[in-house]
């Protein structure tokens, strides 16, 4: 009988031991079943230390903490107790019921895996508004507004969104995290930098509350109608009092992670009046526009060239409307417009200028008027249309050659033409008494001028013989002819840039034209053709270098840079040189 109770001593002593050998990995969770407005608490417990803890996805869910980690070892009774723990704080994306998939970790080798747990998620349910829960306090302490400057605003006309997170004084945040982003599809916007998240001092809902302005954005309406304004959605570390104090009285603060959203806001955007509306109306939305339409020369000489600029300033949608076009008689020779821009962006709008100009060279002499053109607007402080004008423009060409084009001033005067009436004293000009004088007579024959010219074409033979073959050995050189011939092209077209040498602006106008007109010659395109790509390809075609098509742009690159950098005379002279070496190589490779 006693062998028998030493036999289960034992075999009980063996089981104990394999059962305290074994290694358990599991995941548990705080709920099975919660609100979509709700936090999930689940941790990862393991009786023996691993390595590799591998979390699942939780891709229905958002990780507002954690993993947080924890080790309990203890010895009772010499017995060893060990657990270890990671720890996650979960909020549900939407309802529905989820699975939360195993979780892995490799202890002494072996990989061990929990078993996957099913969460359901219902509706949002009422949190009981308990004055010590730290959720509570949370959420009943920070708040995220989305305040706009104008709920009624006109079409094209500049609102101001300030995203703005309040906070009560008896908390304290970290730096919030950003979960989503709006994106204002119906809107023009413009981002308003913010350098620091600062705390500043406010009042929410009637009560003192401290703000940190988290992000401003410049909307300009692009629809009319009820437009949508996003929320913008963050998570938000907060430091919340508890019931507790440490040794010195204080309150103790527990950490908590509240999700915030602004909220949707809706906007009625008015559409701009069509009573009295002009013709030429672009869009343009704003106040204290002014039109300023300017020539740089009033006189100067044909194939000179001048800037005409068209600029309009003021506040207002200055990057969503174009300015009027100039209109210029035929023969003056207009290039694309460069644009600019010179705008300031706030919470206020947008102020500046945008500038319009015109590169012109006058080919014929003569007075040329540049009509006025109009602008209009709509102006928001007495919600009327106004239209501003340019006054009109004469451009004096003194020197050059003449037009061909009868104007309109001669072709009235040949009209009116009336016969011319004849008088008996119509050839009183005609002298009929003279003094008749003798003159001596001499002779030619025999004279040093008779043997000079009966001589000169037996002396012009052997001249014309050594002429001709000079002249048939050049023509023979066909190398040499296209050298020459290109040289002469290229210093045919650098004529007006190398009279301006010296003079900056002169002369890459000068420069940057002759460049042009060779390309119009040349590839047969026109000036509203001209772009880097279009004339590297067309160049390719005619079997250019490489090399000689870089050179080539490279010049037209530095006529663009060179009005607006300071250029000395030198480079000046590098910049004719190369673009007379490169015409010429230009001119001899092209097929």
């Amino acid at each position: 009988m006693k062998f028998k109770n030493y036999i289960s001593i034992l075999l009980l002593l063996l089981v104990s031991s394999f059962t305290m050998a074994q290694v358990t990995f599991e995941a548990k969770v705080s709920k099975k079943k919660l609100g979509v407005n709700e936090r999930l608490r689940i941790d990862f417990i393991m009786n023996e230390d691993g390595d590799n803890f591998n979390p699942p996805s939780f891709s229905n869910f958002t990780v507002v903490a954690g993993p947080s980690q924890s080790v309990s070892n203890s010895w009772i009774n010499g017995v060893r107790t060990y657990k270890k723990t990671y720890t996650y704080f979960l909020a549900p994306k939407k309802r529905g019921t989820f699975t939360i998939s195993q979780a892995s970790i490799t202890i002494d080798g072996e990989t061990y895996k929990t078993v996957p747990v099913k969460i359901e998620v219902t509706e949002a349910v009422e949190v009981p508004k308990d004055p010590n829960d730290p959720n509570y306090v949370a959420s009943e302490s920070i708040h995220l507004e989305a305040e706009i400057s104008k709920p009624n605003p006109y079409l094209n006309e500049a609102i101001s969104v300030v995203y703005k997170l309040y906070v009560a004084p008896n908390i304290r945040i970290q730096t919030p995290g950003t979960i989503d982003i709006p994106t204002f599809k119906d809107f023009w916007n413009q981002n308003i930098e913010i350098k620091e998240l600062r705390l500043e001092q406010g009042t929410y809902k009637g009560e003192d509350y401290s703000y940190v302005v988290m992000m401003k954005q410049l909307l300009i309406p692009q629809k009319t109608g009820k437009l949508k304004i996003p929320a913008l959605v963050l998570d938000v570390p907060v430091q919340v009092p508890t019931n507790r104090r440490d040794i010195f009285g204080s309150r103790i603060m527990t950490r908590v992670n509240k999700r915030v959203s602004s909220g949707i806001r809706t906007i009625n955007v008015k559409a701009l009046p069509e009573t009295g509306k002009p013709v030429d109306f672009t869009g343009a939305v704003g106040r204290n526009f002014k039109l300023n339409v300017t020539s740089s020369k009033a006189k100067l000489d044909a194939s000179e060239s001048l800037q005409i600029k068209v600029s309009v300033k003021g506040n207002g949608n200055l990057k969503l409307f174009k300015l009027p076009k100039i209109s210029l008689p035929s023969s003056l020779e207009v290039y694309e417009p460069e644009h600019s821009e010179q705008i300031r962006t706030n919470l206020s709008g947008m102020q500046g200028s945008i500038l319009d100009s015109y590169t012109v060279v006058p080919q014929f002499k003569g007075k040329y008027p540049i009509p006025s053109i109009s602008f209009s607007y709509f102006d928001l402080d007495t919600k009327t249309y106004k239209r501003l004008t340019s006054e009109e423009i004469v451009i004096d060409v003194v020197n050059g050659p003449s037009s061909s084009t009868p104007t309109s001033e001669n072709s009235t005067v040949e009209n009116n033409k009336q016969a011319v009436v004849l008088n008996s004293d119509q050839f009183a000009f005609i002298k009929t008494k003279t003094n008749f004088s003798n003159i001596s007579k001499t002779h030619f024959f025999k004279t040093k001028a008779f043997w000079s010219l009966l001589l000169l074409p037996f002396l012009a033979i052997p001249l014309a013989i050594v002429i001709r073959r000079k002249k048939a050995s050049r023509d023979a050189d066909v190398y040499g002819n296209r050298i020459r011939k290109a040289d002469k092209l290229a210093k045919k077209y650098l004529k007006g840039a190398k009279k301006s040498l010296g003079q900056k602006e002169a002369f890459y106008i000068a420069l940057e034209k002759a460049l042009h007109n060779y390309l119009k010659a040349k590839l047969l395109i026109e000036t509203s053709d001209f772009s880097k790509e279009k004339i590297t390809n067309l160049l390719k075609e005619k079997q250019v270098e490489e090399s000689t098509i870089n050179n080539f742009i490279s010049i037209i690159e530095n006529c663009e840079l060179a009005r607006y950098t300071p250029i000395d005379t030198v480079t000046m002279n590098e910049d004719y040189e190369k673009a007379a070496k490169t015409i010429s190589l230009i001119d001899k490779q092209a097929r």
